[in-house]
């Protein structure tokens, strides 16, 4: 899958999470950055880590163990800031587990290891709309850029809720 689509996740859940945020780029950058944060193990590939091992691509940092486990993460830090643990755990959690459920509805790869350190199979979802796209160079390709289209086309409703114009209360008087 192209990035496009974990962004949009990050930045729908940046406007759930707090839909009065003045900072609204600054926290649809934190959330999309947090999407994306399972695709760390692509730095194995560099490594040389088997594309099917549990720490290969789509493997441990894509499991829901490791979402839950972040999202714990990212909790305590929201509560070391003054903000409900809950809230930002829950949120976190549903971000990063967002990240390998739509890798499993992509079209291609081995698939995720949603269920890892509990087994190592790795799942495809039964339907699967998502063009995966070519890593590295090739995603700037003419079919890199149909992927990413395509993208923009299944996500555009995410896309429109996070960047819909704020409502502006009329001052009274």
């Amino acid at each position: 899958m192209a990035s496009i689509g974990h962004v949009a996740v990050g930045m729908a859940a940046a406007r759930a999470y707090d839909p009065a945020s003045p900072r609204r780029w600054t926290s649809f950058a934190l959330w999309s950055a947090l999407s994306l944060l399972p695709d760390i193990d692509v730095a194995g590939f560099l490594r040389g880590v088997p594309y099917g091992a549990a720490w290969g691509h789509r493997g441990a940092t894509h499991s829901l163990t490791l979402a839950l486990a972040g999202g714990i993460a990212v909790g305590a830090m929201a509560r070391w800031r003054g903000r409900s643990f809950t809230r930002a755990a829950v949120f976190a959690s549903l971000v990063l587990a967002s990240h390998g459920l739509l890798d499993a509805m992509t079209d291609g790869g081995l698939g995720v290891a949603l269920f890892w350190p509990f087994t190592a199979t790795r799942y495809f979802a039964p339907w699967r709309p998502i063009a995966v796209a070519p890593i590295g160079p090739d995603f700037f390709t003419p079919y890199g850029a149909v992927v990413a289209c395509s993208e923009l086309v299944l996500f555009a409703p995410l896309l429109v809720f996070a960047l819909w114009p704020r409502e502006r209360r009329l001052a009274a008087g």
